[in-house]
Parts: structure tokens; sequence; C-alpha cells
């Protein structure tokens, strides 16, 4: 028998078409699965419409406390709890069943993790770049279906049936577009190491040639994901896009963005790509409300396939962003000694940087007639 939902109160301050609209989801929606308490408190909160594509997206039936997930899938509790944050999650109440069997089989992903010996501050660190990233993701996808989904004269129940049908067909085919990405960025990443390591075992690679790369990347990128919303963070990254192409000059060439970084490349001039590196940095500090660069840039023999560069170099300029200052050009002690002028420089000292191997003497590179301004 269908429920009294005027009685029950949840179609206060509607009539005509909107009270029949919320009439017929309430009754959808109940016949659903979904309970009075679950469909008082959408409406209380003014989401009724939104029930629709939860329900698509729950990807189950809420029954477990973080307690259940953490027994079922032999995952410490505390790493569960810490794993959700990571992934910028909320911790529900302790007795609340916030959680499905989707939530159980990640666990149960996490846990082989766990039980490979990866280490757990690494796999924190891996959620914490993936909720970032995945947030970014959701938000340019909202963006992209937001504004074809609702529609002049649309009830609620129109906009949400319309937004569960969308996620409903859309929501496979995002998560295949997004193991496309990952898959192709995983590939030239070992593609990357591989080579390096070859090249230092045999001493060279067929079709090698020397080139300098640069790497200039947002300085703390990962803080800023966390302080600013996706759409303000998508326009960051894409005025570096921009400003990255227009310093990019022959014979420097603007290879591939990779989140928060430009990889440029020069394979005959090196000061044509520190013209370019200091360019970006004096680009950064000139934009109002633009985050801080800072650049890397190596020397060395590489090996170019399908528009991109493998090798040593590549990874070394990668390592050297990362432990550059804020606004500063950072460079390789090639990178030094193959430059001709124009260009102020500094002693950096020898530094050890992750994979690589020895101690990399490195160099601050600054416009001449720069001041001297801190060592790196």
């Amino acid at each position: 028998m269908p429920r009294d939902w005027e009685a029950e109160g949840l179609l206060e301050g509607l009539r005509g078409q909107a009270k029949e609209a919320r009439r017929k989801l309430l009754d959808e929606l109940a016949e659903d699965g979904v309970s009075l308490e679950e469909l008082r408190r959408a409406v209380e909160e003014d989401r009724l419409a939104l029930l629709p594509v939860e329900r698509v997206l729950q990807q189950g039936e809420r029954r477990h406390t973080a307690a259940d997930v953490a027994e079922q899938s032999g995952l410490e509790h505390d790493f569960l709890l810490r794993n959700l944050q990571a992934l910028g999650l909320p911790i529900p109440d302790p007795e609340e069943r916030a959680f499905t069997d989707a939530d159980v089989e990640a666990a149960k992903r996490q846990k082989a993790f766990r039980d490979a010996s990866l280490p757990a501050e690494k796999l924190i660190e891996a959620s914490r770049v993936i909720g970032i990233s995945m947030a970014q993701v959701a938000a340019a996808s909202r963006e992209l279906v937001g504004d074809v989904m609702v529609r002049p004269g649309d009830t609620e129940r129109d906009v949400g049936l319309r937004f569960a049908a969308a996620a409903r067909h859309l929501a496979p085919m995002t998560g295949e577009a997004l193991e496309y990405a990952f898959n192709l960025h995983l590939r030239e990443q070992i593609r990357n190491e591989v080579i390096d390591r070859t090249q230092l075992a045999s001493g060279g690679l067929p079709g090698e040639q020397e080139i300098s790369v640069c790497f200039a990347d947002l300085v703390g990128f990962t803080s800023l994901g966390e302080e600013l919303a996706p759409e303000e963070l998508g326009r960051v990254t894409g005025r570096l896009t921009e400003m990255a192409g227009e310093v990019a000059r022959a014979p420097v060439r603007l290879v591939k963005m990779i989140g928060d970084a430009a990889m440029l490349v020069s394979p005959r001039e090196t000061d044509a790509l520190l013209d370019a590196a200091l360019e970006l940095i004096d680009m950064s500090e000139g934009e109002e409300e633009f985050p801080l660069l800072r650049a890397g840039v190596a020397q060395g023999n590489a090996v170019g396939r399908a528009g991109d560069w493998y090798g040593r170099p590549v990874n070394l300029a990668s390592r050297i962003t990362g432990v550059a200052y804020a606004g500063s050009v950072l460079c390789a002690k090639e990178v030094f000694e193959r430059a001709e002028g124009g260009y102020r420089w500094s002693d950096a000292g020898r530094k050890r940087l992750r994979g690589i191997d020895g101690t990399v003497h490195l160099y601050r590179c600054r416009p001449d007639g720069a001041e001297a301004g801190e060592p790196d």
C-alpha cells in the first residue's frame, strides 16, 4: 500500500506539478528500498533529487560499519580510517552502517598491498594523490554533463532520474577511460625507468642523442589541491600549460604536461632551454594569484620515442626539480659546464636524489645581473 507522504510531512510547501512529481519520486525511491528515515533526511537537506544518482553510484546497500569492513577484509582498523581520510572521504560514526560490499572489496585490495610488504606510508601517500586526482576528475565530469542535465521546467524527479540515467551509462565508460589513461602513464614511467637502467648497464642505447631537459612544476601542488576548488585548480594547471607553450620557442619544445609539471626539451641548444626555464619562472612570479614555480635542468643522452624522451637526463631533471627552491632554476653540473654565457651561477653543492646513483653536483642559474639570492 502506498505511503501517505503528505501525512509524513514530505510534501510540505509544494503544489501542483511539483507536488505530484515529488510524490512519484518518493514512491519510486521507497520501492527501490530507500528507508523513510533516509527519505526524510534527504528532503530536510534539500537533496531528494540526488538520491537516484547516489543509488546508482553507491555500488550496493550500506550495511557495514567501519569495524565490519576491517574484520571482513583483515585490514587494520586504524589503517582503514587513515586510508579513507587520505582519499578525502569522511569518517563516519563508529556505529553507523555507512559502507557497502564494494568498500569491503576495496579494503581487501589494500590488505593485499599490505601483505605484499608495501610500506604503509607509501600506500597512504598514494591514496592521497588518488583522492586529489579523482576529485578533479569528478569535478570535470560533473561540469561536462551538468549543464545539459537540467532543463527549463524540470521537476526534481526529472532531474533526479536524468542524472541517474547518465551515471548508469557514463560511469562505466569513465572508469574505462581512467584505466586507459593510467595504463598509458604507467607504461611511460616504466619505459623511462628501464631505459635509464639499460643506459647505465650498457653505456648507451641505439638511436640516442644528447638533449637538455627541463621540468617545471607548481610548488606545493598537493597542498594546493586540498585548498582550492577543483575548477580553480584546473584553471591554475591550464594556465601553466599556456605559459609553458609560450616559452617553448624552437629549438625548445613542450613535450608534455604531467599533472602539475611541464616537460621542456632542447635537442641542440642548452642556452635556449635555460632561457625558457628562466622566462617561465619569471612569468609565474608576475602572475596574480598564481603559485610559484621551480625548475630542474639536466643534460645527457636520451632516446626519442613517439614524440617523448626517455633516459637518465629525463629522470635526473625531474628529481632535481623536486629539491629546487620555489622561484629557482636548479641545474646539473653538465648544464653549468655547457652553458655559454648571459647567466649568473651559484654552487648549490652535491645532493643525493631519489632514484639516482651517487651524488649530483648542482648549480643555481639566474639571469645575468640578477642578485645572488639564497643558495639551494
